[in-house]
């Protein structure tokens, strides 16, 4: 790289002048746009006195560069002058490799054998980490260092702090516990893996770390007076490690800790044995858990027994054959990156955005995925290192590896320059001018026009060569025909009368509408202010939208929807494009607006789901449960842990694309009844299940966790339970989620963190925080609406209870239609001991021998309320203007009141009738029990799912449940007559 601004390695010779004489000389020598911040800080040094900033004279050039490039440096350099002058001059000249890691882990072992508490440990890790850190960041922005070197010191410097962390606690741990032995009497050591950039030694200046935490073998401890399992020592040594280096106190943090990448993520125990671990990926493991583990590597604990682990792993990480599947997962993978960087327009993003630093990756990945299992030279983990073989395997030609190998180091340069700015986690170039500039001063260059122009050249040769390897197909060729006409309607050339008697010859349904509709939009503000890049795109976007509204017949009213539509996005062209690139997507996206309103609506209010429809295969197959919470998962291990807003953006934007997928089948008539429920449930359950992850996770940093009892703490010891649809199964699109909260933690004690407070607070917070996630509205609308009132004493009861509560207020207090609505209640996320406790205690309060006199005189009265309240008035003439599929007699309502009823009757004979909480299957298993005739059974499920299959229909069109009055008058009239019979009995 070439330097504009020489550093003088050993800095000038001492003189007479002060310090802050000489910094202001040296100003010349930089833009004038610098000059404020340059000013700015040498006057905070001009409040030192002499003798502080004596020892920084030397190095007044560096001091100075120092200002321009990092913050960083510039606060720790005018808060601690004599100790950066003494840093300086201590690491004048680098030390070898295995010379300086040493060196450094005998500094912190000295350290750290001077503290006897963990508050004295954190302050230690801190102080050492400010060192080096600083002495990192001057090396290479300062110093203009090589990125495999700041990589490999940064590395160093996190596998040091990890390693005397640990051993540390470990030291701690024992002193309490005793030591951790196998069931034969070996001694046992936490493994810790390093998994991305860390894993293979290229760690970014300001990144976060991504650990496993793993043990060899289960046992529990000796030589103490209270002995715990392995399992439990690990868990808690682990925790202790990652408050240790996590926790930001008065002297800052050592690295922010990931662990999301543990098997089963945020829900899976926090350390596993080697065994558990094998386990989990030979069954488990995906195929992007297959790409985390390429750079997995043990960097603190047991090593040796961590290299034996992952020998173990290869297998699954490598295959034996030649996986060209893996081409594929990488471009899906590549597909969600894509739409987030459209999402949160982060185009200047040089780790995602295009031909960033995640392309080369990718590239690399993909030939290690293909043929690792085969040329064990690919089974490496540094970035740099792969490149090289396949450079000289000849995999890809020598010129466009090397084109890669630069585009990499200099992305990554800029990365450090970005990063080291203020210390921060980002890959986000600055969007003001003065941060560009420094960040291009910092690599080297006059100016950011000077950097950019490097810059997008080799983002220019990495996209270029990722879709050489892995980008999508092209779609099908656009049809060749003759765009001429289409552009004429657009540009309002030709006549009205024309262009009405043109919509009419290709069979418009009505053509007198088209044109007025067509010449406002043409004429509308929007269209008319357009920038010249985004009327170009429209300009190429209308001829080929007007096309396909006419080959598919679209009514006026979908044409009036999609120029809505397209107003809609015009500021935000990037969707344009998007459609104009993909002509099979255009067309999705017609069919959709005239099929059903709903998802029109629900496209219009987040556009971004327009990526979904560039997938015919995706949408038209909604995946099942397991792969629903993989891909969430993955969603989710890209956000940094602390950034909640984005968190619940991906979440909304996961549960929209996901409940898109089952309209479009739905309309498409792949889906039946029962399966669009099933998956608009699992979808439901999924995103609950990870706003409990998050919400436990952001409880329990600041509070730590529950205490179950004296000794162990809760895990999450929480379960959220569904409730009518959602218990049912049988959610709409559109449906809320009725939730109840239960815990299963001592109500009298407290969390174990420093801001501890009592268990039943902490839980009724955790609640709060998890109803905030799921309803809070954003430009994107909320997740799901909530309503809690089933809870225990409904309104006025507490938020959560513990599962012995609800089940005394079940089994003393609770009423005859609460009862009901229990028969319909069903685990959907948390604990599974929390699952196990509820299933047991709704199962005994379903089935308790009931008065069937007061029972059928409670059902009926809560009927007749409901009926009351929402049954469709008659008009003046006696009749109904319409049915209401839900509450009128004869309707849903009544069925599941029958249902209910019957399982509540005979329950206490038959428990089978309450195993299941849908209506089709506790019908089923009243008739298999012999309670209804097999003909009932049979034919008020079928009944129930005309309705139900009638009310998504109606749904998908944004209508009421309503038909009309002389619609189902046979299915309506024997559900009537089979009320009569239940209830006659």
């Amino acid at each position: 790289m070439a330097e504009i601004f020489e550093f003088a390695g050993d800095g000038l010779a001492s003189d007479n002048s002060s310090l802050t004489q000489k910094l202001m000389s040296l100003l010349k020598a930089y833009p004038a746009e610098l000059h404020g911040i340059l000013t700015q800080n040498i006057d905070r040094l001009k409040d030192l006195s002499e003798s502080d900033c004596e020892g920084l004279k030397p190095y007044a050039e560096g001091v100075i560069k120092a200002f321009v490039v990092s913050d960083f440096l510039a606060d720790l350099i005018v808060r601690f002058p004599a100790q950066v002058a003494g840093w300086l001059e201590e690491q004048t000249e680098s030390q070898g490799d295995v010379v300086s890691k040493k060196r450094w882990s005998g500094e912190l072992e000295k350290a750290l054998e001077r503290c006897s508490s963990e508050q004295e440990l954190h302050r230690a890790l801190r102080l050492f980490r400010r060192e080096k850190m600083f002495y990192i960041v001057w090396k290479d922005l300062v110093e203009g260092g090589e990125f495999e070197v700041t990589g490999r010191l940064m590395t160093w410097l996190a596998e040091v702090c990890i390693d005397g962390a640990l051993s540390w606690l470990h030291g701690q741990l024992v002193d309490t516990y005793g030591e951790p032995v196998s069931r034969k009497g070996q001694p046992q050591k936490m493994l810790v893996l390093g998994m991305g950039k860390l894993g293979a030694g290229e760690l970014n200046v300001s990144s976060d770390i991504d650990l496993i935490f793993t043990f060899p073998e289960h046992g529990e401890t000796q030589g103490a007076s209270r002995s715990i399992d392995n399992q439990n020592f690990f868990t808690r040594l682990g925790q202790k490690l990652i408050q240790a280096l996590d926790n930001t106190t008065v002297d800052g943090f050592v690295f922010r800790v990931d662990m999301r990448l543990r098997p089963y993520g945020q829900s899976g125990a926090l350390a596993l044995s080697f065994a558990a671990m094998e386990e989990y990926y030979e069954d488990q493991g995906r195929d992007w858990e297959r790409y985390a583990m390429i750079k997995a590597a043990p960097v603190a604990g047991d090593l040796l027994q961590g290299n034996r682990l992952l020998d173990e792993l290869r297998p699954f990480v490598y295959r034996k054959y030649i996986d060209f599947g893996a081409i594929q997962s990488l471009r899906s993978m590549k597909d969600m990156i894509e739409r987030e960087v459209l999402r949160k327009g982060i185009g200047h993003n040089i780790k995602l955005g295009a031909g960033g630093i995640r392309e080369v990756e990718f590239i690399a990945q993909v030939f290690q995925l293909i043929r690792g299992g085969r040329d064990i030279k690919l089974q490496q983990r540094g970035l740099l290192d792969v490149l090289q073989v396949i450079k000289e395997d000849q995999l890809m030609p020598g010129a466009a590896v090397d084109e890669l190998r630069s585009a990499y180091i200099f992305l990554r340069n800029i990365e450090h320059a970005i990063q080291g700015l203020a210390d921060k986690q980002t890959q986000q170039i600055p969007s003001d001018e003065l941060g560009r500039l420094r960040i291009a001063i910092a690599l080297g260059f006059s100016s950011w026009k000077a950097c950019e122009q490097v810059l997008e050249q080799h983002r220019e040769n990495v996209s270029r060569h990722f879709a050489d390897v892995i980008a999508s197909p092209q779609d099908t060729e656009e049809s060749k025909e003759d765009l001429k006409v289409w552009r004429l309607l657009w540009h309002a050339k030709m006549p009205s009368e024309e262009s009405v008697e043109f919509f009419e010859e290709l069979g418009c349904a009505d053509p007198q509408a088209f044109d007025p509709l067509l010449r406002g939009f043409i004429n509308s503000s929007k269209v008319r202010q357009l920038q010249a890049q985004g009327k170009d795109r429209l300009d190429l976007f209308m001829p080929k939208l007007l096309r396909v509204v006419v080959e598919q017949k679209i009514n006026a009213e979908t044409f009036d929807r999609l120029l809505r539509f397209v107003e809609a996005i015009i500021r935000r062209s990037a969707y344009l494009v998007l459609l104009n690139e993909n002509p099979g997507a255009l067309k999705e996206l017609v069919r959709l607006f005239g099929e059903s309103q709903w998802v029109g609506e629900q496209i219009a209010q987040m556009p971004l789901l327009l990526d979904e429809l560039l997938h015919s295969e995706s949408l038209y197959t909604p995946p099942d449960t397991q792969t629903l919470r993989d891909e969430l998962r993955q969603e989710m291990l890209r956000i940094p842990q602390d950034d909640l807003e984005e968190q619940m953006e991906v979440l909304r934007y996961f549960k929209r694309a996901h409940v898109l997928r089952v309209a479009a089948s739905d309309l498409r008539g792949s889906l039946p009844l029962m399966k669009v429920s099933d998956y608009l449930t699992f979808i439901a359950e999924t995103v609950l299940a990870q706003v409990l992850d998050q919400a436990w996770l952001n409880m329990t940093s600041k509070y730590g966790r529950p205490m179950r009892d004296e000794v162990t703490a809760c895990d999450p010891d929480f379960g959220i339970i569904g409730y009518g649809k959602l218990g049912g199964i049988e959610l709409s699109y559109g449906s809320d989620t009725d939730l109840v909260f239960l815990h299963d933690a001592a109500e009298d004690l407290d969390t174990d963190g420093d801001n501890s407070i009592n268990n039943q607070v902490f839980f009724i917070r955790l609640g709060q925080r998890i109803i905030h996630l799921l309803t809070t509205k954003t430009a994107s609308g909320d997740i799901y609406e909530v309503d809690m009132r089933l809870r225990p004493s409904g309104n006025s009861g507490l938020l959560v209870s513990s599962v012995a509560a609800w089940h005394k207020y079940q089994d003393e207090k609770a009423w005859t239609w609460e009862h009901q609505a229990l028969v319909r209640a069903r685990f959907v996320a948390g604990s599974e001991s929390v699952c196990t406790k509820f299933e047991r205690a709704r199962i005994e309060v379903l089935t308790k021998p009931r008065d069937a006199d007061k029972l059928k005189q409670d059902v009926l009265e809560m009927r007749e309320k409901m009926r009351t309240s929402h049954a469709t008035t008659p008009g003046a003439d006696g009749n109904l203007p319409y049915f209401d599929l839900k509450h009128d007699s004869g309707g849903i309502v009544d069925i599941e009141f029958m249902v209910q009823y019957a399982a509540l009757r005979w329950a206490h004979k038959h428990p089978s009738v309450v195993r299941w909480s849908d209506n089709i299957r506790i019908l089923e298993s009243l008739a298999e029990a012999g309670v209804v005739r097999g003909e009932l059974s049979e034919e008020l499920c079928e009944i129930y799912r005309q309705y139900r299959s009638r009310g998504h229909r109606l749904a998908l069109q944004n209508l009421p449940a309503r038909i009309a009055p002389e619609e189902m008058l046979i299915e309506r009239e024997r559900v009537v007559e089979f009320w009569r019979e239940i209830f006659e009995e």
